[in-house]
């Protein structure tokens, strides 16, 4: 019996210390480390909302476009060029924050890829980090909704691919981007921003895009110190620009195959100013010369040929707006001319030129029998000083009085003439790839 009782106490013993285990196992725990993730975590993404934006752009007091952006630096916007391209300014509000601030400056702009980098000193915000680098395919992508609330409103998606689209590189996304929400951030799981998202028809149906983040990074690295107006961003020019442009001695044009150096006329002063405007945006840097026509000349300046590939179908795509067409007489397609092409007439009836693309004529000499029968085909009269070059330099007579002349070469043009001899395909593409790396302003 004593052995008995012994025993019952021992187990008696381990059962009570068995139900502490138990009790001490089911009681409340301390807030985990799990738990104090989730909340940082929450606590990132409220920082991010609030460096997101909204905003209305304005021509004076007429509202253009609704939008978003946001803060790639303290003081600097990232959003799509196309929202703010007619603007004077923008009105615009953090999200889920009822105060409004204004901005009327830019410090970069990339009008091929669809990006302005905005300035404003009405607020200051962290920015939102940009993934660098090409992101992954299938990675889970987000945006941040702007419905009222105190919990940050997360709609994901996946990244499907990079691909050249409408003349440019874009992520393929499959977050559904209404049009009130373009220039918003599209995010991955470690809230660095991969672009800024738009939607566009292509193929027929309507796809979601994101402007990839490397072209803003580079845009950052190219921006301004001292930031311009939006009101300049429009074709027309000040006179105060107008006169520091007459003091440019000339534009180096630097190519794979070697420098061509021009002058712009002041008489041609639309185009003299717009093409010294792009070129200061960094616009014709890497674009593609993308038309060679033997006995005429080269063709440069297309939006849509930077991130071209091999049978790509390009010259199409333009800055975004036109120019009126200015005939100067005196001004004439004798070889080392620069001039604008155009549409033609059937889809053109104004005649307006291309705002980027132009030609450098290399030309071949005509007879005066050639000439009479193109002042016959054209009802156009040439001068004797025409003639003169035409029959002597040679150019492209075909031209006058339709397309207009704003330059001409002033060294390199054995540079044009080794170009307009290579190979090209039946749309006088290039077979190789021949490159504008980059135009330089002589002061």
């Amino acid at each position: 019996m004593k052995n008995l009782a012994q025993l019952l106490i021992i187990v008696f013993v381990l059962f009570s210390c068995s139900g502490k285990e138990k009790q001490k196992s089911d009681s409340p725990k301390p807030k985990s480390t799990e738990t104090e993730n989730q909340q940082n975590s929450n606590a990132a993404w409220e920082e991010i909302r609030s460096s997101i934006v909204t905003f209305n752009s304005f021509d004076d007091d007429r509202i253009l476009e609704k939008g978003q952006g946001f803060f790639v630096g303290e003081n600097l916007i990232a959003t799509k060029y196309s929202l703010v391209s007619r603007a004077s300014k923008i009105v615009y509000s953090p999200l889920n924050e009822n105060v409004q601030f204004t901005a009327d400056k830019f410090v970069a702009v990339d009008r091929i890829n669809d990006l302005i980098i905005l300035y404003t000193d009405s607020v200051q915000r962290k920015p939102i980090e940009l993934f660098n680098g090409v992101a992954p395919n299938s990675a889970k992508t987000s945006y941040i909704g702007s419905t009222p609330g105190k919990q940050v409103q997360l709609f994901s998606g996946k990244l499907l691919n990079l691909a050249t689209v409408k003349g440019t590189k874009l992520y393929r996304i499959t977050n559904r981007v209404r049009k009130a929400n373009f220039g918003m951030p599209i995010l991955v799981s470690n809230k660095q921003a991969i672009g800024i998202a738009f939607s566009a028809v292509e193929s027929y149906e309507m796809q979601s895009f994101a402007i990839p983040s490397m072209f803003i990074s580079q845009l950052l690295e190219k921006r301004n110190q001292i930031p311009a107006t939006l009101e300049s961003l429009r074709s027309n020019t000040s006179e105060a620009v107008a006169a520091e442009n007459r003091k440019i001695k000339g534009l180096v044009l630097e190519t794979d195959y070697g420098n061509i150096t021009i002058r712009l006329f002041n008489e041609t002063r639309a185009y003299r100013d717009n093409f010294i405007k792009l070129a200061k945006e960094h616009y014709f840097d890497s674009l593609l010369i993308h038309r060679v026509i033997s006995n005429f000349g080269i063709q440069s300046g297309a939006a849509d040929t930077r991130y071209a590939e091999k049978g790509d179908i390009v010259g199409y795509k333009g800055p975004g707006y036109t120019i009126p067409a200015h005939i100067v007489p005196g001004l004439f397609h004798k070889r080392g001319m620069i001039g604008s092409p155009r549409k033609p007439d059937t889809k053109n009836q104004r005649q307006r030129s291309d705002g980027s693309q132009f030609y450098i004529v290399s030309g071949r000499k005509y007879s005066d029998a050639e000439m009479n029968e193109l002042e016959k085909e054209n009802n156009y009269k040439f001068s004797a000083a025409q003639r003169q070059a035409y029959k002597t330099v040679g150019g492209a007579p075909h031209l006058d009085g339709s397309y207009t002349v704003f330059g001409e070469v002033i060294s390199g043009m054995d540079v044009v003439d080794k170009i307009v001899q290579v190979e090209t395909d039946d749309q006088w593409r290039p077979l190789e790839d021949i490159r504008l790396k980059k135009v330089t302003i002589l002061k």
